[in-house]
């Protein structure tokens, strides 16, 4: 039944990029000049969740690695490294230059200095960026001679809206690249590449790929999930094929799947803020901040847990809210 098991899972790097040509071309010529020894030029990546923005990044730098013989590159979900340290720790590691750098005890600046010191060219490619702890990352990542940035976030007014005066005026020019939802026959062709990769013949007919993908609505995420769960359910009772029945049965495995996969990523501060209004049910707004300022290693302050809150309410469906000011609360919604 199954012929390659990597092609189902939501991190496979296919082969080819369905449509999203344009958007290749657009992020690969921007990146272009590091085929010369160049630095690149700095880009943005905006879309909705599912539309392929990690993949988009991954995919044009992989490609730019088969041109480019003196290039390093690095991924930071800042979802889960979101401290100047963490990122900058995860960025020389990532791109083989600080195996030997600890993250506990070693400055900042050891990380930057083994970033600058590396003759090749860097892209260091940033998921989630706006939630990044600390403005002064950009900054000193910005300041680097031979390092290309490659940022990613679901919302472009709102990342802009966090960037300092300084920030926003240094990334103006930069490349500004944006996703829509697939549209269903679009979302229908990425699953049908899924399958052709990693399943026999038979398994899956068309009908039954344009359900998915109709549930799926334009989310490449949700789709790709309920094709693995599904092939795993179907694998598990013996059966033969996938059928609408079994698409219905694993949705909700599906949808709690990929909940959980964000709360997995989440930092140490936004993992504390989820937790306390998980165990809460429910909770008003001065009850969670005094909590947390009761559990914190290290309190951060007020404007940065409201962007951490907004994030995982609007972004990422973790949490719900209700009112405003000093009557508003959070509730973590069921699943």
């Amino acid at each position: 039944m199954i012929t390659d098991a990597r092609a189902l899972r939501s991190s496979y790097l296919p082969a080819d990029l369905h449509h999203r040509d344009g958007k290749i071309n657009q992020l690969a010529d921007a990146l272009r000049p590091i085929t010369d020894g160049d630095i690149g030029e700095d880009a943005f990546i905006f879309g909705p969740s599912g539309a392929g923005k990690t993949t988009l990044a991954k995919y044009v730098v992989r490609k730019l690695e088969r041109e480019a013989l003196d290039l390093r590159w690095g991924y930071v979900n800042c979802m889960s490294d979101s401290s100047k340290g963490d990122v900058l720790h995860r960025l020389v590691r990532d791109s083989g230059l600080g195996a030997d750098l600890q993250k506990e005890g070693t400055p900042t600046s050891a990380f930057l200095d083994r970033l600058r010191e590396c003759d090749d060219q860097i892209v260091a490619i940033l998921d989630e960026v706006d939630v990044l702890e600390d403005e002064s990352t950009l900054h000193s990542l910005y300041d680097l001679p031979n390092l290309t940035l490659v940022l990613i976030t679901i919302d472009e007014d709102d990342l802009f809206a966090y960037f300092d005066g300084r920030l926003r005026s240094r990334f103006m020019g930069s490349e500004m690249i944006r996703l829509e939802k697939y549209r269903h026959e679009e979302l229908c062709d990425i699953l049908r590449a899924r399958i052709k990769a990693g399943l026999a013949p038979g398994v899956i007919d068309e009908r039954t790929v344009e359900y998915i993908a109709d549930i799926a609505a334009g989310d490449a995420r949700i789709g790709i999930g309920i094709l693995r769960r599904a092939t795993k359910r179907v694998q598990g009772e013996d059966e033969s094929w996938i059928t609408f029945d079994v698409v219905d049965s694993v949705l909700d495995e599906v949808l709690e799947e990929i909940h959980q996969q964000h709360v997995d990523d989440l930092g140490t501060h936004k993992r504390l803020l989820y937790e306390i209004i998980k165990a809460a049910g429910e909770i008003g707004v001065s009850e969670l901040h005094r909590t947390y300022e009761q559990r914190a290693p290290k309190v951060k302050s007020t404007s940065t847990r409201r962007r951490y809150l907004s994030s995982l309410e609007s972004k990422y469906d973790l949490i719900t809210s209700d009112g405003k000011g000093k009557g508003k609360s959070y509730a973590v919604p069921d699943f």
